[in-house]
């Protein structure tokens, strides 16, 4: 029955993304997975916009047939993703235009409104050079940093809790890319900067402290208070409250007391108006530049309890916030 219902959806997406020309001819492939060890995918050949339930082959991560059909040549690549993200319950990798079109002549992507940008954060790319996916290793060390990226030439794979979130993602990029080369031309300059050529501040070289230790949480407050830019933010916002941060492998916690964007003191407490945990190695990620919060929390990385729309207003003091936060990076 489980499967079943699972083919009504990867039909029902097949369709959605054709409708929306985020899939044409007989290009991508689409799986759920089913339990541990098989997943569902399209087989060879198929059309995302026609698919039936015979479409659609029952396979594992030794890629076992089960049943009729050929599945998807990509079948590799779908069981490297189960195996590596044992969380991940769905995959699509469709070949997008405007995308494709973008990322193969860009490395990266950052959306240009605060919702993308909440939804994607940076998308990078990954050098293909054959027309089937041999090499998975580039692949999903991209996919830890990002639900969504790009093969380049070779269209957008993203993976998700389920075939929507999928959606939401591919269909949200080609939307960026399009506002991106919209941009462009109403700004009629040729020579502008493509985003490769746009620099990050750099971090700090120096000292490198223990993740969630009482001196790394002592020179992330040394660091927000001693920034006028957060100062003017918070200010500006009335950047009041309470945020804390949680370790989810010791329950290790700390709550920032935040008054217009100053730090007024640090307890030992997740009692706080928010709280955002996540595991040890996301938040390495965090403090490694390598994730952003904010879409770590929208892609489900990172849990927020708390109104996140509430939250959602001091978007411009709590991004300059992580910006320091990555300025303690950690051993």
């Amino acid at each position: 029955m489980m499967a079943c219902g699972m083919k009504k959806d990867m039909i029902e997406i097949g369709s959605l993304l054709w409708e929306k020309d985020l899939a044409s001819g007989l290009n991508g492939n689409i799986s759920c997975r089913v339990d541990a060890q098989k997943y569902l995918i399209t087989g060879r050949g198929t059309c995302l916009g026609r698919l039936s339930g015979n479409d659609l082959v029952m396979t594992d991560m030794e890629e076992k047939v089960y049943g009729k059909g050929q599945p998807s040549s990509e079948k590799t690549l779908h069981a490297a993703i189960y195996q590596n993200f044992p969380d991940v319950k769905a995959v699509i990798h469709t070949h997008l235009t405007y995308a494709s079109g973008y990322f193969h002549v860009n490395d990266k992507l950052t959306p240009s409104t605060f919702e993308s940008r909440l939804y994607l954060g940076e998308v990078t790319c990954v050098e293909q050079f054959t027309p089937t996916v041999t090499d998975v290793k580039p692949v999903i060390e991209a996919l830890k940093k990002n639900n969504i990226m790009v093969l380049k030439d070779h269209g957008v794979l993203a993976m998700g809790k389920n075939l929507f979130d999928c959606f939401l993602l591919i269909q949200c990029l080609e939307e960026s890319v399009k506002m991106d080369v919209v941009s462009r031309i109403y700004a009629q300059d040729p020579k502008s900067k493509t985003q490769d050529t746009v620099s990050k501040e750099n971090g700090s070289a120096g000292k490198r402290f223990k993740l969630f230790s009482q001196e790394q949480i002592d020179e992330i407050v040394r660091l927000v208070n001693a920034d006028e830019q957060l100062k003017k933010l918070g200010t500006a916002t009335n950047m009041t409250m309470q945020l804390a941060v949680k370790l989810d492998e010791t329950n290790q916690a700390y709550c920032f007391n935040f008054e217009k964007g100053v730090i007024k003191d640090v307890s030992s407490s997740e009692t706080a108006e928010f709280v955002v945990s996540a595991s040890e190695k996301v938040w390495r990620a965090v403090f490694a530049r390598e994730i952003d919060p904010f879409v770590a929390t929208t892609q489900k990385k990172m849990v927020l309890k708390g109104d996140f729309a509430k939250i959602s207003k001091w978007y411009a003091p709590c991004s300059r916030l992580f910006e320091l936060w990555q300025q303690a990076p950690v051993e």
